[in-house]
């Protein structure tokens, strides 16, 4: 499939218009909050490592939760769980701003406050981005993501200057309160959107299973492992430069909160030129090319922010880092969407976002801590090996190849007449697939039945096997367990384009008559209800 080279092509499209464009008024009022609250953290301690919390407090709940906003992304209308996630920020908001208004405010609850709204990001982000591949057609979703990024990487541009300016003009609670009204346009958009039911046929699935069921899709396809990888170290190594920013404007080059807002305009600048260039570094340089070039872009702009006693030379550096912030997070987030079938998106997303914004919160304590112990400048010199260590790892996780697979449902399966009367619930359900392969061809069965063991695990089988035919050495049988019926119809339901090809040579293989035979059994326990211990009574086997 070919992608379109133009970042501003999803815009053609007028949900995602319409969407996007009210986004960005919520996330120029997330900007301005938090460079209140980072400020106001500073006035109200002189603890660097509190000040590095507020950053935290507002990444580690997308960590926390995000497993299970993306099971009900994957499950629930997700234009009603964004309509919640924005409706409980409002209402934070409002208290904080309250709050502030009233002179509560300590550390703990600015961080109690940023804590809540970290909470509904962490429900709102798995739907909105699992939601994008609704909005635009799949050639169009690279390009989405991207211009997601830049969408949020123009208001850091201007939002952190422009709260600078509020927070030193009218103080905090004005940029809470700026934060509170922003939030209007993007529910009013939510509200007017009427995205087409998808139909199934099948009841929802429990949350508990819905989770297992994405960790275990992840874990049973490499490319995701790969992003999950470097995600996490990006994460852990990138967040040093934002968590101590606030200590950077401050000690390092003597500024204010106008020097900090400039600054993190600086760091908006370059991420919206990465986000120009992203689709023309696409067509010119590899995955990996890009990844690497974004974390040795990093520790360029720590080493800088470590030496520089300007501010000017530092905001030099921050435009490197931010195309580096918008190159890479984008990249990652685009390979597994575009990995991962639409049952399953959002909660292959949250894994992805538990993952790094659990290295953004770990590493924005982290390096509070060692700043409070070592200095602002050690601490930045610290994350930049970090940063060049995610380079080295690429040797053993490189990302793969920005490929696209077809990944819509295959539709071949059709639900069996049955002559025993069950219900969906009914189980566990026993499949065998005989096989009868000739020996020239065993090698690559073997090979295909291990694709095909990962296909299953990873669609939801359990107790997968390959056995053998003692008397009959050209007989092979594949079985698994599925616990319930209707199970085994959504892991059917779940096998995509992509996995056709394994299921077409594996039936080419096959010497017998006639397709392949499947025997679909539930198993029924013999042993009668707490009667599970042999009787010790001798047996006589001649008898």
């Amino acid at each position: 499939m070919a992608y379109t080279s133009s970042t501003l092509a999803p815009l053609r499209h007028d949900t995602y218009r319409t969407i996007w464009f009210a986004s960005l008024s919520s996330n120029f009022g997330g900007l301005i909050q938090a460079v209140g609250a980072a400020w106001m953290m500073t006035t109200i301690t002189a603890s660097e490592d509190m000040v590095a919390l507020v950053q935290t407090s507002t990444a580690l709940p997308i960590m926390l939760f995000s497993l299970i906003s993306g099971a009900l992304a994957d499950n629930y209308d997700r234009r009603r769980v964004m309509l919640t996630a924005q409706c409980m920020m409002l209402t934070v908001s409002a208290l904080l701003t309250a709050s502030a208004l009233l002179g509560w405010i300590t550390p703990w609850l600015l961080l109690f406050f940023t804590f809540l709204i970290g909470c509904g990001t962490a429900l709102n982000n798995p739907s909105w981005q699992a939601s994008v591949g609704d909005m635009v057609p799949r050639a169009d979703l690279p390009a989405a993501v991207t211009l997601n990024s830049m969408g949020f990487n123009i208001t850091r541009s201007v939002g952190p200057a422009i709260g600078g300016v509020i927070v030193a003009a009218a103080g905090a609670a004005a940029a809470f309160a700026v934060n509170t009204l922003s939030y209007f346009a993007l529910i009013y958009a939510l509200l007017r959107w009427r995205p087409a039911a998808p139909v199934s046929t099948l009841p929802r699935e429990a949350l508990g299973s819905a989770i297992f069921a994405g960790l275990r899709y992840v874990s049973m396809s490499p490319n995701l492992e790969k992003v999950l990888v470097r995600g996490l170290l990006f994460g852990i190594g990138a967040s040093s430069i934002l968590a101590l920013l606030p200590v950077v404007a401050i000690d390092l080059v003597a500024g204010g909160p106008l020097t900090y807002g400039f600054m993190l305009g600086a760091f908006g600048i370059g991420a919206i030129g990465g986000a120009v260039l992203n689709a023309r570094l696409r067509q010119v340089l590899s995955s990996e090319m890009i990844i690497r070039l974004s974390f040795a872009g990093f520790a360029l702009s720590a080493v800088i922010a470590a030496f520089s006693p300007s501010a000017v030379l530092t905001s030099a550096g921050l435009l490197v880092s931010g195309a580096c912030w918008v190159s890479a997070l984008s990249l990652f987030n685009t390979i597994v969407q575009l990995s991962t079938p639409r049952w399953v998106v959002g909660r292959a997303l949250s894994l992805y976002q538990t993952v790094t914004f659990g290295g953004i919160a770990g590493g924005s304590w982290l390096w509070g801590v060692a700043a409070d112990r070592y200095g602002v400048a050690d601490a930045l010199l610290m994350s930049s090996v970090v940063m060049l260590l995610g380079i080295a790892i690429g040797l053993r996780f490189s990302m793969p190849a920005f490929a696209s697979l077809n990944l819509d449902p295959l539709n071949r399966f059709t639900e069996p007449a049955l002559s025993l009367d069950i219900t969906p619930r009914s189980g566990p359900i026993v499949i065998q697939v005989d096989y009868e392969i000739g020996d020239e061809d065993l090698a690559e069965f073997m090979e295909l039945m291990g694709e095909r063991r990962r296909i299953r695990i990873r669609d939801g089988a359990r107790n997968w096997a390959l056995m053998r035919d003692l008397e009959n050495p050209s007989l092979w049988t594949e079985t698994y367990h599925t616990p319930t019926w209707v199970e085994y119809i959504r892991h059917n339901q779940r096998r995509t384009q992509a996995d056709a090809e394994n299921t077409d040579r594996l039936r080419a293989l096959h010497r017998g008559e006639g397709p392949l035979h499947v025997h679909r059994m539930i198993e029924r326990q013999a042993i009668p209800p707490g009667d599970d211990v042999f009787h010790k009574a001798p047996i006589d086997l001649h008898h």
